[in-house]
């Protein structure tokens, strides 16, 4: 089972419940997933993690934004 490698948050199994004319219409369960991403750690180690954990921590290595500058020439 795929984790998220820094909470170890995982798949859950949940159910829905449909209220239909004053009575509950148990369907049946499914498995939610966590948004898990590859990230590179600030160590170089490339990881699953959840996205709320890249949003939050510090430990996930962001990448440097590169801008070109260009050189107009003013006439």
């Amino acid at each position: 089972m795929r984790k998220c490698a820094i909470c170890s948050k995982g798949s859950i199994m949940a159910g829905t419940r449909k209220l239909l004319r004053g009575h509950y219409n148990p369907t049946g369960w499914t498995r939610k997933y966590p948004n898990l991403q590859k990230t590179r750690l600030g160590t170089g180690k490339r990881v699953l993690a959840c996205v709320s954990c890249i949003k939050q921590t510090s430990k996930i290595a962001k990448p440097a934004i590169s801008i070109k500058k260009e050189t107009v020439a003013v006439k």
